[in-house]
Parts: structure tokens; C-alpha cells; sequence
């Protein structure tokens, strides 16, 4: 994405900050782009839990894309910024952002999106999450999951340190609880019949972040 674009986006948003962290977030981070490639070409809509801003949403329509998309959060403040840039790129019908909590996921089927979202929740609670997601996926869906695994590197011990800065600046409140081993994820995925690929994600950060995509087993 170029930076004209990146700075159209982030001036959608009202906070200093938040426009900071958009531009960062554009010009550094793969993982919108890996995303929007592996639902390219496709008509299913897009589910995204715990989609923040929807600084997903915002990127894939720049990038051209027209499917529905619908994020859902449980902060009302990131749902209430998310909702106010929508309005004002006037993508109001495509693009729709809903304060929601995992239990409360819409009767949606099609692509679905898991963005650094499992380790913001226990370890007991991120099976039941992963079976969610799955019970919204259409049958030529994909699963898309972004998220930092516990590994014994300094990357793994870096994000640690990010992730104490997130939760002192009340960005993510209550922080990480959990981070998953990369058979913690594979295990109930491919029990659910999916096929599973993980690979590294990390772009220009020193985060030990990971793509999984899981599709339905054929």
C-alpha cells in the first residue's frame, strides 16, 4: 500500500494516536496484505473477530476488494472509532463493525478472520474460540489466524515487552493471558477436519508472530 493511501486512511480516524498507529501499523505490518491475498478472487464475506478499528476492513476495500465485510470487538471504544472511518469513507454498506463478545458471533458463513486476538484470552478459552470460528466457515472458506506462539527465541521475548506496553497504555486491557505453541492451534484444527498451514509472519517487526490457515478438508 502506498503512503498516500496509508495517510488517507489513518486521517479517517479521529485520535492522534490512533491515526500514529494506523500508519504504523499500514507501512509495517503483512499481515492485511497476506490476508487480502488469500481471499482474493472470492465472494464469501469476511468475518472478523476481534478486528479492533477495522483497520482490515479499511485495507481491503483500498486494495479493491467488495466483499461484505463485518468485524466484531467487545471494546466499545475501537467499535465507536472503527464505526465513525467507515462513515466517513462512506463504506457504511460494505462495511459493518458490531460490539460483540465470542459467544454473541452472528448467524455469518465465509472467510474468517482471527488477527492477535487467542493470546488476549486463557488458555481454557481459546479451544472454544477456534470452534467458533470454524462453525462460521462456508465450505470453500478459509480461516485466517494471526498470532504470536511460544517459542524459546529472543523474537517470542520481544513481543513480551510489546505486550507490557500494550497493557500499560490501557491500548489492550487486561493484556495476554495465554500464548498458544504452534500444536496448541494445530491440534483442534485439524481435528475439525481442516487442512492446517503455519508459517512465520513477521514483516519488518521483531515479533515471533505466525500465519495458520485452515481450510475444509476435501
Amino acid at each position: 500500500m502506498d503512503r498516500r493511501t496509508r495517510h488517507r486512511i489513518a486521517s479517517l480516524y479521529d485520535s492522534h494516536l490512533q491515526r500514529c498507529y494506523v500508519r504504523s501499523k499500514l507501512a509495517s505490518d503483512p499481515v492485511y496484505a497476506a490476508t487480502a491475498a488469500l481471499i482474493t478472487g472470492s465472494p464469501l464475506p469476511l468475518l472478523d473477530i476481534g478486528c479492533g478499528i477495522g483497520l482490515l476492513g479499511q485495507y481491503l476495500h483500498a486494495q479493491g476488494h467488495r466483499q461484505p465485510y463485518l468485524g466484531l470487538d467487545h471494546d466499545l471504544r475501537k467499535i465507536a472509532a472503527g464505526r465513525i472511518a467507515a462513515q466517513r469513507a462512506g463504506l457504511d454498506t460494505m462495511m459493518s463493525l458490531q460490539h460483540a463478545d465470542v459467544a454473541e458471533l452472528p448467524p455469518m458463513h465465509g472467510h474468517v478472520a482471527l488477527l492477535d486476538v487467542l493470546h488476549y484470552l486463557p488458555a481454557e478459552r481459546q479451544p472454544a474460540l477456534l470452534q467458533a470460528a470454524i462453525r462460521h466457515l462456508a465450505p470453500q472458506g478459509c480461516l485466517i489466524i494471526r498470532n504470536v506462539l511460544r517459542e524459546p527465541n529472543w523474537r517470542f521475548h520481544a513481543t513480551r515487552i510489546e505486550e507490557f506496553f500494550l497493557r500499560a497504555s490501557g491500548w489492550i486491557p487486561g493484556g495476554a493471558q495465554h500464548y498458544p505453541t504452534a500444536d496448541e492451534l494445530r491440534a483442534p484444527l485439524e481435528n475439525a477436519g481442516l487442512d492446517v498451514r503455519i508459517e512465520p509472519l513477521r514483516g519488518h517487526t521483531p515479533f515471533n508472530s505466525y500465519l495458520i490457515v485452515a481450510r475444509p478438508h476435501y
